[in-house]
């Protein structure tokens, strides 16, 4: 049998793109890089040429990933994404396709979640998923903590010092409260609480006890006595719309939605979010 051959769709960044590189090699795998993303591609083709083979195309447009794959009939063993290109079920058939050297068996992500893999066409062509859930729990969660930082920052060395209205609310006079305490969200309650924050939280499963949060009962009941919202809620058909219409109206006036990697905000929701005085930071994303 042949090497293993795998398919890096999105690159790691600088220094991390190196022992990536190399360890894969070093477990004997013939690796491919999509140089789309990758900051200095002719300095890596320099450095990795004769041991690494190279695509450049754009792995989110699905009939270029689809032409990658198959191309001189080869295939590939594994798929690894770092940015969760979606996989869809054309995709995986076109992957496993009985024509190809070397059918898909498995996909890895470099990071928390699978919901960018149909997974039911993967377990139907038999190919397993994988993820790294936690690898990256720390930067998510001061993401959302620092998320508004980078405005005050630039206005800070722009020499624009604004005088409020009224008195600055400080964090301590702010309960924070958090739907999802797994890693993520776990994370974040540290961070917050260490600030002063009072910290509530919400899970859908048992979570580990910390010491900094108050559990409720409900998610309504979160929703509902909140100064900061975080969603930390995985994507799934459990918790699609599980925030929709009736549970922002809950909210009060003012509440400041700072939600992680979850699902899109759908249309006339997103104008309700400003309507009501709910106002929205971090990266947009809701369970809807």
């Amino acid at each position: 049998m042949g090497r293993m051959r795998v398919l890096l769709l999105d690159a790691a960044p600088d220094k991390l793109l190196d022992r990536e590189l190399e360890r894969l090699l070093g477990h004997g795998l013939a690796v491919t890089l999509n140089l789309r993303r990758v900051t200095d591609p002719a300095g890596v083709r320099a450095a990795w040429a004769g041991r690494v083979a190279f695509a450049d195309f754009d792995a989110f447009d699905e009939p270029a990933l689809v032409a990658e794959t198959v191309r001189g009939g080869l295939g590939y063993h594994a798929l690894k994404s770092r940015a969760g290109v979606p996989l869809r079920a054309a995709f995986l058939a076109a992957a496993t396709g009985p024509a190809l050297a070397n059918r898909l068996r498995v996909i890895g992500r470099a990071g928390a979640g699978t919901d960018h893999v149909d997974l039911a066409a993967a377990d139907r062509h038999g190919v397993a998923v994988t993820h790294t859930p936690g690898s990256n729990a720390n930067a998510v969660a001061e993401f959302a903590l620092a998320r508004n930082l980078a405005a005050h920052n630039e206005a800070a060395h722009d020499g624009r010092w604004s005088t409020p209205a009224a008195p600055a609310t400080e964090l301590p006079e702010l309960t924070l409260d958090i739907a999802g305490l797994r890693r993520i969200g776990s994370a974040l309650a540290r961070r917050a609480a260490a600030l002063g924050m009072t910290v509530q939280g919400f899970s859908r499963r048992p979570a580990s006890a910390e010491p900094a949060v108050r559990q409720v009962a409900s998610l309504k009941c979160l929703l509902a006595t909140s100064d900061v919202v975080s969603v930390h809620l995985p994507l799934t058909e459990q918790t699609r719309g599980v925030i929709g219409r009736a549970e922002l109206a809950l909210m009060r006036p003012g509440v400041l939605r700072c939600p992680g990697p979850a699902a899109p905000l759908p249309g006339p929701t997103r104008t309700e979010v400003r309507c009501p005085g709910v106002l929205s930071c971090g990266i947009a994303l809701v369970c809807a």
